[in-house]
């Protein structure tokens, strides 16, 4: 289990008294409390198309619930644009694509963070068959191993439209967070998004709307100014 050192400074450790960090605990929160009756330990975040700030918005929340004390991985299921690694400074010359593949153990694939009791398995090299990889019954085996060891693990995914990975990946977490850019999604795309998500009887926890406040939000890259629970 290697150690990344991470430059790319993420809002919630930064400022965590932000009124940004505060909707990420918001978040945190409506996630927790979204029913009683069943935990909630595997989410699944994505968005309906590329840049809308899905990757940052997994990145933050973990260091969220990272800071609540408890003990979070990060999975970059990504397997055509990872991007994980790139905010962790991690090496993803191995990850969940070589995991899959058998080429690694889950111990050579951890790798432990900066921020205290949050790890990340990085996607690794992009394999010629991401869906089938995601689809299979390591995947399933994984999801499930990884739950008796962290309280949280947070999974980010493709975007839901272009490819069927975010789908794959749905159906077999706890629940979905669908991240919209207010400024970029026209309300059809976010329905039909939604809709693609339901279609396979995902449970989504709720919606994160990036740059309700396109001027504030300019100097923040896709931070969430706005969290609404289903």
């Amino acid at each position: 289990m290697s150690r990344s050192t991470r430059k790319w400074p993420l809002i919630a450790e930064k400022n965590p008294n932000s009124p940004i960090s505060e909707a990420y605990k918001v978040m945190r929160t409506n996630i927790d409390f979204s029913n009683v009756d069943d935990t909630v330990q595997t989410v699944m975040i994505t968005s309906s198309k590329m840049r809308e700030g899905k990757s940052t918005t997994t990145a933050n929340l973990a260091v969220a619930y990272a800071q609540s004390g408890k003990k979070v991985l990060i999975m970059d299921a990504d397997l055509r644009n990872p991007t994980q690694h790139r905010i962790f400074q991690c090496s993803n010359l191995y990850g969940l694509s070589t995991l899959l593949s058998k080429q690694n153990t889950l111990d050579d694939v951890i790798q432990t963070t900066d921020v205290q009791s949050l790890d990340i398995i990085p996607a690794g090299p992009v394999p010629p068959n991401p869906s089938e990889m995601l689809s299979s019954k390591s995947m399933s085996e994984l999801l499930e191993q990884l739950k008796e060891h962290y309280d949280v693990v947070l999974i980010d995914t493709p975007p839901v439209m272009p490819v069927s990975d975010a789908q794959i990946i749905a159906a077999q977490s706890d629940g979905v967070i669908l991240v919209i850019d207010t400024g970029k999604v026209r309300k059809e795309m976010a329905l039909k998004a939604k809709k693609s998500l339901e279609h396979v009887n995902a449970r989504i926890l709720g919606a994160v709307l990036n740059n309700v406040n396109r001027k504030r939000s300019e100097s923040y890259y896709y931070y969430s100014y706005g969290v609404t629970a289903k």
